[in-house]
């Protein structure tokens, strides 16, 4: 089972990164967490450049949500949306069709009290108008500041609910390879 992750934050020392370096040590074998090495190498999204000549970088990441049997997206909150970089590479997946149906899993840390629910709803709606199936549980992590030290998820309850989100996103695969169209709650 192939689980690509993307993480949303370009910031040197981010906790969003940070839950998915922990996400991917959570993650055991038959299951595989797949991080996306950085959205920063896409251009800025272009419907032009898309029907001209797909840019390189814009085909990998395509190539690999295509691979991957699911998502496992975090991200921060800005101005109560997702990241800048996170909206343009949803933006590169809106022309294929790599991401209809896939089960996509959702998390988000932030220093605030909130955790993140703003960016997280925005990119849940995002989502589900790209037909993707994001699966009921997600996980926000509020005041993350105090759970993550230098760079490592460090508190045992928000580890495993870190698991339990991956183990609903397993059950999300299983559901989607059997061709069941329906998501548990």
């Amino acid at each position: 089972m192939k689980i690509l992750g993307l993480c949303g934050s370009l910031r040197s020392g981010s906790l969003n990164a940070a839950v998915l370096r922990a996400a991917a040590e959570l993650t055991l074998p038959p299951r595989e967490l797949t991080v996306d090495p950085g959205l920063d190498r896409l251009p800025f999204f272009d419907a032009d450049v898309e029907r001209s000549a797909l840019p390189g970088a814009a085909a990998e990441l395509r190539a690999a949500v295509g691979a991957a049997d699911g998502l496992l997206i975090v991200t921060p909150e800005y101005a109560h949306g997702t990241s800048g970089v996170l909206k343009n590479a949803l933006e590169w997946l809106v022309g294929g069709s790599e991401i209809a149906g896939k089960p996509v899993a959702l998390a988000s840390a932030s220093p605030a009290i909130t955790g993140g629910d703003r960016a997280r709803a925005w990119l849940a709606e995002t989502l589900t108008v790209m037909s993707a199936r994001v699966i009921p549980r997600d996980l926000r992590i509020p005041q993350a500041t105090l759970k993550i030290t230098d760079g490592r998820v460090t508190d045992e309850p928000t580890r495993k609910a870190l698991s339990g989100l991956l183990d609903d996103l397993a059950h999300a695969v299983a559901e989607a390879r059997e061709g069941n169209g329906t998501l548990a709650s």
